[in-house]
Parts: structure tokens; sequence; C-alpha cells
């Protein structure tokens, strides 16, 4: 294994988009999506007086 000196290490730079942060993303979308179905769903419950009891 060799060492890099630091200028090598300072020209070095990271991928692009990784499979991973695109997963986050999809789920933070998902999440996003869900709350506003359940709070969705709950008002209009609520509108229309359809409560389970």
């Amino acid at each position: 294994m060799s060492l890099i000196d630091i200028k090598s290490q300072k020209k070095m730079y990271a991928g692009g988009i990784s499979a991973s942060l695109v997963a986050a993303l999809f789920k933070g979308v998902n999440v996003f999506t869900d709350l506003g179905r359940y709070f969705g769903s709950s008002l209009r419950r609520l509108t229309t007086r359809n409560i389970c009891r």
C-alpha cells in the first residue's frame, strides 16, 4: 500500500450520487406522502363523522 501526499488528497473528490442516497431520498418522499394520505383520510373521516366506535 502506498501513501498519498497531501496535494493528491486535496484533488480527490467523491463520485456522483450513490444508490443509498437515492434510496434515502425516496424513503423520505414516501414518508411525506404517507403522512399526507393519513392526514387527508383522518380529516375526511372527521368531516363526514365516519368514525369507528
